[in-house]
């Protein structure tokens, strides 16, 4: 018998794979659209419940696919409608996904590496380093997975995030593979406006994804105005500079006619400032381009804080006084620690005793590209301590958040702040 971990994932495939497959089965065109609608419209698991198949179909199916359902192995729950699960991979890794509910929107928030290999300080995630790339079916199955919850009760997945655990322009292929898998209007028929891709400013791949045709919404992590404090929190920025990433950006906007959203997370006494805020604004000042700023929530082993109401709204009035819409966004998911990467690490820990290392959770790191082993913390990297560094709660929500754009997200990217 065929062990079942080692089937194929059918979420792996494409809709013209799973045509090509089928036919080379003997089986009739349509039977691939069959096939197609009971995965990713009716998100059935079982191929023997797949009742429109022959029986026959059913059973070779069932004899060398599998849907990939990851398990979840913790959740957790803020009352306010955000939810948040650790789901178990096959190889006993683990990622994390986020259900928010707000108003009329339903939004999930999906990983696409186990870790990150950035190694931006302020982000819980890139604590424990980098694991693995996920495959498309592992990305798409966390959206699966809150779409067969909300289904329970009449509801469906609205909006999808791509601001998870990883960078997902260092996971290109799968990423992109898994966001048109969910997109095919046969199926699952989310619409690209509704999908948000974050990414900290990986230039090749924002320019790759302008020549795609998807209307997806782009998100750059920028939380510095200029390039020596970016490559402070940002490490990857050593190889991408800010003039790089904002032409990059721009292809972008100008391609697909989507407005840009540039993320930026403020931190007490590093980058909140009424200097950076008249610089960032002199950046973005005449660019398709919205900020989203994001105050910093702690979470363990970070040493930031997060900056006063006040000093917020300064720096967002700023931007708009020097000619740039900005908003600043609600921070969801405080009490569960809704930041990417805190219940993987708070797993690890319990099983360690000891915070998360590189690589911790079955495999070595590895992680592509110069940004390797960037240490943690400002004093680390040979620099100063900054200002303000000294870890505090702050206010655990906002109690207001300004109206987004069009199709622009309402969650955060992979950082410290309370959103995933």
């Amino acid at each position: 018998m065929i062990r079942r971990e080692a089937m194929r994932d059918l979420l792996e495939l494409s809709f013209d794979e799973l045509v090509r497959l089928l036919s080379a089965w003997g089986e009739p065109s349509y039977r691939a659209r069959q096939v197609w609608e009971w995965v990713w419209n009716h998100l059935e698991t079982d191929f023997a419940r797949m009742t429109s198949l022959p029986q026959g179909l059913r059973e070779r199916l069932a004899g060398e696919f599998q849907v990939g359902v990851p398990q979840a192995v913790a959740a957790q729950t803020d009352g306010e409608g955000t939810e948040k699960v650790l789901l178990s991979l096959g190889d006993g890794q683990a990622v994390e996904a986020v259900l928010i509910r707000e108003e009329d929107r339903r939004t999930v928030c999906v990983s696409t590496q186990v870790g990150c290999p950035v190694g931006c300080p302020f982000c819980a995630t890139g604590q424990a380093g980098f694991v693995r790339d996920l495959a498309p079916g592992e990305i798409a199955a966390q959206v699966l997975h809150f779409a067969r919850e909300l289904r329970a009760s009449g509801e469906r997945v609205s909006h999808v995030v791509v601001m998870g655990m990883g960078e997902p322009l260092l996971n290109y292929d799968a990423t992109l593979r898994a966001l048109r898998n969910l997109n095919d209007r046969r199926g699952f028929a989310l619409g690209a406006r509704r999908i948000t891709l974050s990414t900290v400013g990986v230039v090749p791949g924002i320019r790759r994804l302008a020549g795609e045709g998807l209307q997806l919404n782009l998100a750059v992590s920028l939380h510095a105005p200029d390039d020596a404090l970016r490559r402070e929190l940002v490490p990857l920025a050593a190889k991408w500079p800010l003039g790089e990433v904002l032409a990059a950006a721009d292809l972008y906007a100008a391609a697909t006619g989507r407005r840009v959203s540039y993320e930026y997370v403020l931190l007490a006494g590093v980058n909140d400032t009424p200097t950076h805020a008249r610089a960032l604004a002199r950046l973005l000042r005449g660019r398709l381009a919205h900020v989203n700023l994001i105050p910093f929530n702690p979470a363990p082993g970070l040493p930031y804080r997060r900056p006063s109401d006040r000093d917020v709204d300064a720096f967002r009035r700023t931007l708009v006084e020097g000619g740039v819409d900005a908003t600043v966004r609600r921070s969801r998911g405080v009490e569960i620690g809704a930041a990417c990467g805190q219940l993987r690490g708070a797993r690890i820990r319990g099983a360690t005793g000891s915070p998360p290392g590189p690589g911790q959770g079955g495999r070595p790191a590895r992680s592509p590209g110069p940004q390797r082993g960037q240490p943690a913390s400002g004093s680390e990297r040979g620099g100063s301590p900054r200002a303000g560094r000294a870890p505090a709660t702050g206010p655990r929500w906002r109690s207001e958040r300004a109206a987004s754009p069009p199709g622009a997200s309402t969650l955060g990217p992979s950082t410290g702040e309370a959103t995933p």
